[in-house]
């Protein structure tokens, strides 16, 4: 075995190696990288010649988390790990959105990453070390790519600034974000915040590339030391300057001059740049047409629309739709649309439309999470759909797919913190995003949809939060950046940068640049203009409505909280759940109780504030706590010799003694009562074991004394 290993110092004593040659050795490259008691496994594999016609990056990325890295079994009848987790496909995005855009436009050979966690532990989280684990796997490969890249963690906790926290110190950070950047310029930015200023994020974001920057150095080395600076050699394409010069002559012009008409229907605006293409391939004979690579007519022709889009707006400062760079979409909200959800809103922005809605529910509602190394339960659940419909396709819905769960986790990342927490919220809660139009900015518009939705159910969250997609064009003279970009703008520009926030600071952020040497000043002017911008979009939001519903919809579930003595829990449940069930049924509620700090959480919900109020009376009457002085109306259980057990509580007796019945003295209890009777009594006293005296006659009024 040939093995390397390479050490990075991160500037708290903590060590990070990356070893190669003794793991995985037919792989075309692989790594363990391992931090503390944490080691990922990434191999990479790549195809010695691209299938036929394949003119794009077949790339695939995935991450993987074993169970047995934390020595635990995985859940489910099998025991096996089955489909990726939402966490590890997040995961997986994360390293395919920095990887793509390095490798050479003209490589298409199919290649595949892969990603392991084999071994874990709670001081470590893989996922800051994921990323530099996929390059340095390619950097010991003869494959071509233009990296090496990392990734990095940054959060502030306590005003201070930690590279690659624990999963404890995350818990009270007000910034966390990944950055993927190569040594001279970053490529990814994801993450969530709470209210912070542009100033704070784009510091985050330069402590990050400041380390990536060792991670990349390092990576060189290890390159250099393996003998794999050479790149295997490849030819993917076949290319016809003539063709091409040819389409760009006859073209380029009636292409500007479609861009140019400013046409806010993105289907219309779609059928003139194909007519255009259309009209170029009229021109040969069926004879022609055969000899002639269609594949490279769409290529070529592809070049020119980006080209004619791109001058458009750089040299006249004219989108496609007619916008200013800085200028905003129409916009149009609706609150309530839906009769039956617990929460409804419909928001529209230019073609992006977005039906949201709002399920409130209770602990029995929340998510399980049961991961390698993270278990719990989730509260809050958002979910974006994305059918084909939205966009016009004629295609079957194949479910959810990465791109949904990445979108989805966004628009969570961007809401959650605005969410009423403790006593405030002791709902669980689902949004689900319908996406019915689709013309960029759909994350956002689920954002913006999200915050209308919640505020319709009543929810009294801290602050409404909006969204904006902000994009870029330069050609390393110019740039122009452009807010609320559309799908076309995403496609043929440069950066597609989401930021949202509230009136006092952003909240979550989701950027990918597809640029090298992007200036830290592009940043903060596209922060900025963003920051112009929701809150533009947020003034529009306001109107439709300016603040959470007073009540909630009377359909909606009502939860009532209160605290019992731990030791009351096993005679409000019952034997076999006994009390409990009969309590639900013939109230109409559901009850849920658990111990939380040695006491008895107990929930009470249900859709009436009568049936609330029938459970709640029917609880406190079994867990509460007999007091010296109280008067009851109880019921007598037993007679016996010297007097009668009265039941004063549920599941409480008391003895009212045969002296205690009347002021009178009787021979026999029952010349005054029989079981089944309903009597007043006063508890007067409880001994050292318990037990509970009652008294009837001071209730009554006392005889006078005869002289």
């Amino acid at each position: 075995m040939n093995i390397v290993k390479k050490e990075i110092n991160l500037s708290d004593g903590r060590v990070i190696t990356i070893e190669t040659g003794k793991l995985a050795k037919q792989a075309d490259g692989a790594v363990v990288v391992k931090e503390g008691n944490t080691m990922l496994l990434a191999t990479v594999v790549s195809a010695k010649e691209a299938k036929e016609d394949v003119d794009f990056m077949p790339l695939s990325v995935d991450y993987k988390e074993n169970y047995s890295a934390a020595g635990r079994f995985p859940g489910g009848f099998l025991r096996r790990e089955g489909r990726p987790s939402d966490s590890e496909i997040l995961v997986s995005r994360l390293i395919d959105r920095a990887l793509r855009p390095l490798f050479p436009d003209d490589y298409h050979a199919e290649t595949f990453v892969t990603v392991t966690l084999i071994s874990g532990d709670k001081e470590t989280m893989p996922d800051s070390l994921a990323g530099l684990a996929a390059s340095a796997a390619l950097a010991v490969s003869d494959i071509p790519f233009n990296g090496p890249i990392s990734e990095c963690r940054v959060a502030r906790i306590n005003g201070e600034f930690k590279i690659n926290p624990s999963f404890a110190q995350l818990e009270t950070a007000d910034i966390d974000i990944m950055v993927a950047a190569t040594y001279e310029n970053i490529l990814m930015v994801e993450g969530e915040m709470k209210e912070v200023s542009e100033k704070d994020m784009l510091d985050a974001i330069k402590l990050a590339h400041d380390t990536i920057k060792i991670h990349c150095k390092v990576q060189m080395e290890l390159s250099k030391e393996v003998g794999k600076t050479v790149k295997r050699e490849y030819c993917h394409e076949t290319n016809d300057e003539a063709l091409r010069e040819k389409i760009w002559k006859e073209t380029y012009d009636k292409v500007y001059a479609v861009a140019r008409k400013c046409q806010a229907d993105k289907h219309k605006r779609h059928e003139d740049f194909q007519a255009v293409k259309e009209e170029f391939i009229a021109q040969y004979t069926e004879e022609e047409l055969s000899e002639l690579n269609m594949t490279l007519v769409g290529r070529y022709y592809h070049d020119v629309e980006k080209e004619a889009v791109r001058n458009l707006i750089l040299n006249e400062g004219l989108r496609l739709d007619g916008r200013k760079t800085t200028e905003i979409r129409p916009i149009w909200s609706e609150v309530d649309y839906l009769p039956s959800a617990h929460g409804s809103a419909v928001f529209t922005r230019g073609e992006t439309q977005s039906l949201t809605t709002v399920t409130l529910g209770t602990k029995l509602d929340n998510k399980l999470i049961d991961e390698v190394l993270r278990q719990g339960k989730d509260n809050f659940l958002l979910h974006y759909n994305f059918p084909p419909f939205s966009t016009g396709d004629a295609r079957p819905n194949r479910g959810v797919g990465r791109r949904e769960i990445g979108h989805g986790n966004l628009a969570l990342r961007a809401l959650k913190n605005m969410l009423p927490t403790g006593e405030d919220n002791p709902y669980s809660i689902r949004i689900v995003s319908d996406i019915l139009e689709s013309n960029g900015s759909s994350s956002m518009a689920t954002v913006c949809a999200g915050t209308l939705a919640l505020m319709d159910a009543g929810l009294k969250i801290k602050k409404p939060v909006s969204g904006i997609a902000m994009g870029l064009i330069t050609n390393n003279e110019k740039f122009a950046v452009l807010s609320d970009i559309l799908g076309d703008e995403d496609h043929l520009g440069d950066m597609d940068f989401k930021v949202t926030g509230t009136v006092d600071g952003i909240t979550a952020t989701q950027m990918d640049i597809k640029v090298n040497g992007l200036p830290y000043e592009v940043l903060e002017q596209a922060l900025e203009q963003a920051k112009v911008g929701r809150l533009h979009i947020l003034g529009k939001m306001l109107e439709t409505l300016p603040e959470p519903r007073p009540e909630f919809k009377a359909h909606a579930p009502r939860v009532v909280t209160l605290t019992i003595p731990k030791d009351t829990i096993g005679a409000l449940i019952g034997p076999g759940g006994k009390i409990i069930q009969e309590i639900q049924a013939s109230t109409g509620s559901t009850i849920i109780i658990e111990e939380v700090d040695n006491m008895g959480r107990v929930e009470v919900v249900a859709n009436n504030k009568e049936s609330i109020e029938m459970a709640l009376q029917r609880i406190k009457g079994i867990v509460a706590v007999p007091e010296v002085g109280t008067i009851y109306k109880g019921k007598v259980k037993a007679i016996v010799a010297f007097g009668a057990f009265v039941e004063i509580l549920p599941n409480k007796e008391g003895l009212l003694h045969i002296s205690e019945i009347e002021w009178r003295r009787l021979d026999k209890v029952d010349e005054v009562l029989k079981e089944g009777d309903e009597v007043e009594v006063k508890l007067i006293d409880v001994d050292k074991a318990g037990k509970l005296k009652l008294s009837r006659k001071v209730l009554l009024p006392k005889p006078e004394k005869k002289e």
